[in-house]
């Protein structure tokens, strides 16, 4: 999404007008329906003056065209200031500027990472030069108008206030700056110099236009790609909180022992790149010579990944990358390096089959590991039996003397890169109240559809383009077919169809014939395809403007909310608070698995209605 673009002359002559940092506001409120704080406000201001004095030099070409605060495709990420033309040869090129208000800039021994100082005080954040450089690989690698038109990416960073080049340049950050240059105040002119190098001529023909409405490259899905990612070859670029969440995880394992144990609790919301980091992170660990695992309580994502290793790896070993939450019931104290846990918000507290094992997962992993990862989401537990949370893990960290870390991600990677979409959501089934009471304005392709037959049909339509379109539907229908195969468990009107349980089981969402089945939130949470069919049964509707959950319309055979009955006898006010968490976090799951688009049939008309109100849809 392109917020503000002008020739040169006409942004030179915006920040003239001393207008600029409004008016790029005014575009952002209009087409993103965003705002920006105080802070980021008056560095446009600040930057902006400081990135036009540079733009005056006479061999920049009037036109060529100014793109601020650019969109990132499939993220949430906008770039500072971009410049386009072509060189001298008549090629295209654009060139990506990073700008700081930066004065002081400390060393750190984590790779890419400096601290440097923000409101809170001095905080790790990425080296300029590998956050700008990140941004470029990431529209290299998602926009396919990139490549085939040849359009040259460049990038830099200018820190318009710093003058001590000493750590900002230090060796340690050489691969990065030798990607991405970095200049300082008084280096305005070979800031120029380098624009000039690439911008010899005009933009009339509207580079960053062509690329901003360009195709988008299939996306790239952890589970395609983490044998590559086993066998040492660098897949994702994290950026930006992923980056410093990763680096700072390498480095608490590496320094963990039996008399310091450490803990370490990352909260991110669905999207944030929870699953990339700890995949990242098991395979560094692993190649430092450290004995970690990756470990989460769901098995679908497990599957799906021991599946793709099949061939490439030997059985022995991927058991050794891989494990359930259940698996340290019998470990010995601190026998791992590190315990990567993969949706914490998943453990139990007893393990096996019949829940009848051990005493608590959480405390099994942090004393059988010297250095324990925690990736959580509180707001996607999804049955009576999650306890992983906050303050299980903190209790039982205190419980083995761990020291106790927390760190966040919070940038989208999924719903094309969309806060807005799950600020929404959030807000449309009273999760919590957000500004979000629309989607007008945000980039993802949500639709509310008539009926189920109209949703099955969206879905395998989209399913023909890579196999990555699949329905799932809450807990709201009877697994008849687990006795009578002939049956279908999911029967609305014309609408027939089987649950996935018997057939993939939680390879389900890979299958090449899955999409004729219905996926449940067992065999989906923890992983992504492009686009989501949902189907929203009677144990979530909307009466006089308020989400009610109905815990009775749930199947007999659901087992998630097994135990609702007992506790309603002894404390109803507790059972209820619980399963109306339980059902408004599942269809919050669901209806973000698709990094493209998600479709949405209620089964209630009231309930639609009422959504089709939040989304400003006419129908």
């Amino acid at each position: 999404m392109i917020v503000y673009q002008a020739t040169k002359a006409e942004f030179t002559n915006d920040v003239l007008t001393n207008d600029i940092a409004g008016i790029v506001l005014t575009n952002l409120q209009l087409k993103a329906n965003k705002s920006v704080g105080p802070s980021e406000f008056t560095s446009w201001q600040n930057s902006l003056m400081f990135m036009s004095l540079v733009m005056q030099d006479i061999d920049i070409p009037k036109d060529a065209l100014i793109t601020i605060e650019y969109h990132l495709p499939q993220t949430s990420k906008r770039v500072d200031f971009i410049i386009s033309g072509q060189d001298e040869y008549k090629i295209d090129h654009v060139v990506l500027i990073e700008l700081k208000q930066w004065s002081e800039v400390e060393l750190t021994t984590k790779d890419a990472i400096v601290r440097t100082r923000f409101k809170a005080g001095m905080q790790d954040t990425t080296h300029p030069s590998y956050q700008v450089w990140s941004y470029a690989a990431l529209l290299e690698g998602f926009n396919q108008t990139v490549e085939e038109e040849n359009i040259q990416i460049k990038a830099c960073a200018y820190l318009h206030n710093c003058t001590d080049d000493k750590i900002i340049r230090d060796p340690f950050y050489d691969a990065y700056i030798q990607k991405a240059p970095v200049f300082l105040k008084k280096e305005a002119p070979a800031l120029q110099a380098y624009i000039k190098q690439f911008i010899k001529h005009g933009d009339l023909t509207n580079i960053m236009d062509r690329i901003d409405k360009g195709k988008i490259r299939p996306s790239k899905t952890l589970a395609d790609t983490i044998s590559s990612m086993l066998k040492g070859n660098d897949e994702f670029v994290m950026i930006d909180e992923q980056k410093i969440v990763y680096e700072s995880a390498v480095a608490l394992a590496k320094q963990s022992s039996e008399l310091q144990k450490h803990v370490l609790i990352i909260e991110g919301g669905p999207g944030t790149g929870k699953s990339v980091v700890a995949i990242n992170l098991l395979v560094s660990l692993t190649k430092l010579g450290l004995i970690a695992q990756y470990v989460t309580k769901n098995a679908a994502p497990r599957a799906v990944y021991e599946s793709k290793l099949t061939g490439s790896f030997k059985k022995s070993e991927i058991s050794n990358f891989f494990s359930g939450s259940g698996a340290y019931i019998n470990s010995e104290q601190n026998s791992f390096d590190a315990l990567i846990v993969d949706e914490a918000h998943r453990l139990n507290a007893k393990s096996g089959m019949f829940k009848n094992l051990g005493e608590n997962q959480v405390k099994e992993i942090i004393e059988a590991s010297k250095c324990s990862i925690f990736f959580i989401d509180e707001d996607q537990k999804v049955t009576f039996s999650d306890i992983g949370q906050k303050d299980e893990i903190e209790k039982w960290a205190k419980k083995s003397n761990a020291t106790v870390h927390y760190m966040e991600l919070t940038s989208q990677f999924r719903c094309n890169g969309s806060d807005g979409y799950l600020a929404w959501l959030d807000n449309a089934l009273q999760i919590r109240e957000t500004a979000n009471d629309t989607l007008e304005g945000i980039d993802y392709d949500f639709r509310i559809v008539d009926s189920a037959p109209e949703l099955r049909d969206l879905i395998f339509e989209k399913n023909k383009i890579r196999n990555s379109a699949r329905l799932v539907a809450g807990y709201c229908w009877n697994w008849v077919s687990k006795k009578n195969p002939d049956d279908k468990d999911i029967v609305i009107g014309d609408f027939a169809m089987k649950w996935n349980l018997a057939t993939d089981g939680n390879l389900w969402i890979m299958s090449s014939d899955s999409v004729s089945e219905v996926g449940c939130i067992h065999t989906c949470q923890g992983l992504e395809i492009d686009y989501i069919g949902v189907i929203v049964g009677k144990d979530l509707i909307v009466r006089n403007d308020e989400v009610i959950t109905d815990p009775s319309a749930r199947a007999k055979t659901d087992k998630s909310i097994s135990g609702y009955k007992k506790l309603s006898k002894t404390n109803p006010s507790e059972a209820q608070v619980k399963t109306e968490s339980i059902i408004k976090n599942t269809y919050r799951t669901l209806m973000t698995r698709g990094s493209k688009g998600c479709y949405v049939y209620f089964t209630d008309d009231e309930t639609k209605n009422a959504f089709l109100k939040l989304v400003r849809v006419e129908g």
